[in-house]
């Protein structure tokens, strides 16, 4: 995992994306082919002794060298938020377990209801330390000297936190947005995705720092709004498939060409089966 810091008092946690290496197994598995050969971060932002973790990575060694590389920064005081469910998000919850973590409540509902699956995956996680602070829709904290602000977003999952940084105009999308593509996990509710993306377009937001998305961009400060436009298009494009099957055929180079070749995306050969899944989800999802 390699560590940097785009910004005063903000970590990013970086690891995967690295040609030919997987983390975990050769078989399939959650870890190295939802996350790590993908590329993910983790981040914190730190003022003073205080820190706040935001996601807990794809295991507890991941976990336990971000709790100690933000100690050896003279952290005393850390809590944690979760951007949502999903396992490769909370899977190294249980390094903060004595800590304050936080959730908004769909997210706390859903960990609680997916809880065995998640504690009997592959790799496990086992076990899967739920989150004690919970919120409603938003919620502001200050960490020392930075306010910060939690927002509820029904992007990627129905459960979405993204945090803001105003003072940067800085957004930790978490997966509401993703690069290249955003992975579809719930196609009913692309519609509600679209909104949500749109709510987002009129914040006052200059950066946006993925979870998800290229290891120099993250390092360098991050995407631009026009990727918010970007994810946008592609939904679009993807609820374009219950009436057009035709763009089923399309791979993601073809499917998302016009925003490769502006550079406002970047392509990245490993998303070719998450378009594929995304497709088939899409479709799938018509069908029922």
């Amino acid at each position: 995992m390699r560590t940097h810091q785009p910004y005063p008092g903000v970590y990013a946690f970086y690891d995967g994306r690295i040609d030919g290496a997987r983390a975990y197994s050769a078989d399939p598995n959650w870890l190295d082919d939802g996350a790590y050969t993908l590329g993910l971060c983790s981040y914190a932002i730190v003022s003073g002794e205080e820190a706040l973790v935001y996601d807990t990575s794809i295991s507890n060694q991941h976990a336990a060298l971000i709790r100690n590389t933000l100690q050896e920064a003279g952290v005393r005081h850390i809590r944690v938020v979760l951007s949502h469910w999903h396992v490769d998000h909370v899977a190294g919850n249980a390094v903060f377990a004595d800590c304050e973590i936080i959730a908004n409540d769909l997210t706390a509902k859903a960990l609680t209801d997916n809880r065995e699956r998640l504690e009997n995956g592959t790799p496990p996680i086992r076990p899967l330390v739920m989150p004690n602070s919970i919120f409603t829709g938003e919620r502001d904290l200050k960490i020392g000297d930075i306010a910060v602000q939690l927002r509820h977003v029904d992007i990627h999952s129905h459960d979405g936190t993204v945090m803001i940084l105003p003072h940067l105009k800085l957004l930790f999308a978490g997966d509401a947005l993703e690069e290249p593509i955003t992975y579809v996990a719930e196609p009913n509710r692309l519609e509600n995705h679209l909104l949500d993306l749109e709510r987002i377009s009129t914040w006052d937001i200059e950066k946006i720092l993925p979870n998800h998305g290229a290891e120099n961009v993250i390092v360098a400060g991050g995407y631009g709004p026009e990727l918010i436009a970007a994810t946008g298009r592609y939904v679009s494009k993807l609820m374009r498939l219950r009436n057009e099957p035709e763009l089923a055929g399309d791979d993601l180079q073809a499917f998302t060409a016009d925003d490769f070749r502006s550079g406002v995306l970047t392509y990245y050969a490993p998303y070719e089966p998450v378009h594929r899944q995304n497709v088939e989800s899409v479709i799938g999802a018509h069908r029922t």
